[in-house]
């Protein structure tokens, strides 16, 4: 069943470095009752309009992860949220939350301290370190796949994990390219060729998941840092953060591999120059990754939603 669409949406825009956040705090849908993956499911299946009109053009752009703020199925949540991106509705987003904490503090609805949010994945708990400052512990995270050997077209054999950190994730590193920011168009080739491959070979994770983030790493700029990244995500853009769930995943090899410790900090660039601190715990087969990251709210706004405007629902160029 279509809905048709609220007339305005209030949102509040933030950047988790470098990376846009767009939140519902006024005139999302009415999801009803159950988990966050049921609502999550709702929102897909009814709401994928209201979805496109939020985070696309002409309002948005291919970046903007939104996020909607929804009552919580655990009591104990200061909210639950739904994210989404210019494609369709995501598992979880770290860059996301660390946002999402950053504005509800704008909001006076959190204070410094640790709080639960509930999502379609499971609870996850952020602390506000201060205004800016947030640090997430995400969902469990684990390699599942070691060095796979993969056949890209025009760029030969690659090799790389497959990890789960709240998003699958093919994580790697002998691909040949610059991880820099002028090299973008042909990271971004290389990182769809390496998507299609693992579409035309069937590869996926568990239970059929979807691969929908490939990872690319390459030597550092910052010397504090201990890697670069750059993160194709399934709507075909580029993540402006070092990207929290694939940095999870990092973490999680990393561990696998013994080239980390237990809670050692892992300091992973993005292709944009900002820094994500990470580091994880060992819980059975299973990492607990933290990331620590900064954001800042940018604006304010009322999305007005005329349905006599032929775009009114968005597009995606």
């Amino acid at each position: 069943m279509i809905r048709v669409l609220p007339s305005t949406i209030d949102v509040i825009d933030s950047h988790t470095g470098g990376e846009p956040t767009r939140v519902v705090v006024a005139g999302g849908p009415d999801l009803g009752v159950g988990s966050l993956a049921d609502k999550r499911e709702r929102f897909r299946e009814e709401f994928d309009h209201l979805r496109s009109a939020i985070v696309n053009e002409p309002r948005g752009n291919d970046a903007i992860v939104g996020a909607l703020i929804c009552e919580p199925y655990e009591p104990d949540c200061v909210c639950g949220v739904i994210f989404f991106n210019n494609v369709g509705c995501i598992n979880m987003c770290v860059h996301g939350t660390i946002g999402l904490a950053v504005t509800l503090a704008h909001l006076s609805r959190v204070e410094p301290g640790t709080h639960r949010l509930d999502t379609p994945v499971g609870v996850v708990e952020f602390q506000l370190e201060d205004d800016h400052l947030v640090s997430v512990a995400n969902v469990p995270s684990y390699r599942a796949t070691k060095q796979m050997a993969l056949e890209v077209a025009d760029y030969g054999t690659l090799h790389g994990d497959i990890a789960w950190g709240g998003n699958w994730f093919f994580l790697c590193d002998d691909h040949g390219q610059r991880i820099e920011f002028d090299n973008l168009p042909r990271l971004t080739e290389c990182a769809w060729r390496i998507r299609h491959a693992l579409e035309r070979e069937g590869i996926t994770g568990a239970d059929g998941g979807v691969i929908d983030h490939i990872e690319l790493f390459g030597p550092y700029l910052d010397p504090s840092a201990d890697s670069k990244n750059f993160v194709l995500c399934p709507g075909g853009a580029y993540d402006r953060s070092p990207c929290g769930t694939g940095t999870s995943a990092k973490v999680a090899c990393l561990l696998a591999d013994g080239k980390l410790q237990p809670n050692e900090v892992w300091r992973q660039e993005s292709i944009v120059g900002s820094i994500f601190e990470a580091s994880g715990s060992v819980q059975g087969d299973r990492i607990l990754p933290r990331i620590r990251g900064s954001a800042f709210v940018t604006a304010e706004a009322r999305l007005i939603l005329d349905s006599s405007d032929p775009f009114c629902a968005g597009f995606r160029s």
